[in-house]
């Protein structure tokens, strides 16, 4: 898993729920700073939360210049429909073949009720305009991490 420091994968081509290819490059292009969260699945619980989540601090956050876009390793048609049907305001990328995810480490183990599988793991990434990793929220708490990563960049801000 990329950390801290680390130099972001930000030219690795997917598709956004529009089926338009993009690069997390194109996000920076007119933000200082992009936040990349990394979930599981669309419509199930934890990343419905999630996202709704993100689309509530979604205007707070782009006033502070940020971007914010989700990748999972849904379709485009998912994304598309998930979008949607919660009026999500920012873009979900679609990543079945696991470039982006894989870039960022975020594939692994992980268990859930006591089962043990392979999947997305619930990443947050704070990408800078010079492509470097600035924060790294793992095992978040769907529900509040929209509000914690916007408390954060307010105080990244401020300085």
């Amino acid at each position: 898993m990329l950390k801290e420091g680390d130099k972001a994968p930000v030219g690795v081509a997917v598709y956004d729920q529009n089926e338009h290819e993009i690069t997390l490059g194109s996000f920076l292009a007119n933000a200082s700073h992009v936040v990349v969260y990394f979930y599981p699945k669309d419509n199930t619980p934890g990343c419905t939360k999630e996202a709704c989540s993100f689309r509530d601090f979604n205007d707070e956050i782009r006033k502070l210049g940020v971007a914010v876009v989700g990748v999972s390793a849904d379709s485009v048609a998912s994304h598309r429909k998930f979008i949607g049907k919660y009026n999500l305001s920012f873009p979900l990328l679609s990543d079945p073949e696991r470039k982006l995810i894989g870039a960022f480490g975020v594939w692994g183990k992980k268990k859930f009720m006591g089962k043990e599988s392979e999947g997305t793991l619930r990443t947050t990434f704070l990408v800078s305009r010079d492509e470097t990793v600035v924060r790294v929220w793992e095992n978040v708490k769907p529900e509040t991490h929209a509000f914690e990563v916007y408390e954060y960049l307010k105080g990244l801000f401020k300085k």
